[in-house]
């Protein structure tokens, strides 16, 4: 994950951006991402060869909407924080992120 802006939590990095802002990168479990990918293979990716063994995933910035950026970074953030602060953000955002 060397050369792109990263966002953490503790030392757990949840989602990281390209410094070409073109590929953002950011946590999904491994056992979904398989399908996430091959249900869209031109908007996500598999991660490098040296990055199979986290859960992250690759989007391509192009193809994807905002909205879905947004998700996909408040469900990665969800995947490092406790429990106990993602259900408050899930009390004070009943209807998910906007």
């Amino acid at each position: 994950m060397r050369g792109r802006l990263k966002f953490r939590v503790g030392q757990m990095v949840y989602v990281a951006f390209s410094l070409d802002e073109a590929v953002m990168g950011f946590a999904f479990p491994k056992e979904e991402r398989a399908a996430l990918v091959a249900g869209n293979p031109r908007k996500f990716q598999m991660p490098s060869e040296s990055e199979l063994r986290f859960n992250w995933v690759h989007a391509d910035l192009a193809v994807l909407k905002p909205s879905e950026a947004r998700e996909l970074v408040v469900d990665a953030w969800r995947m490092v924080v406790p429990a106990k602060l993602a259900r408050a953000y899930d009390l004070a955002h009943p209807t998910g992120p906007h």
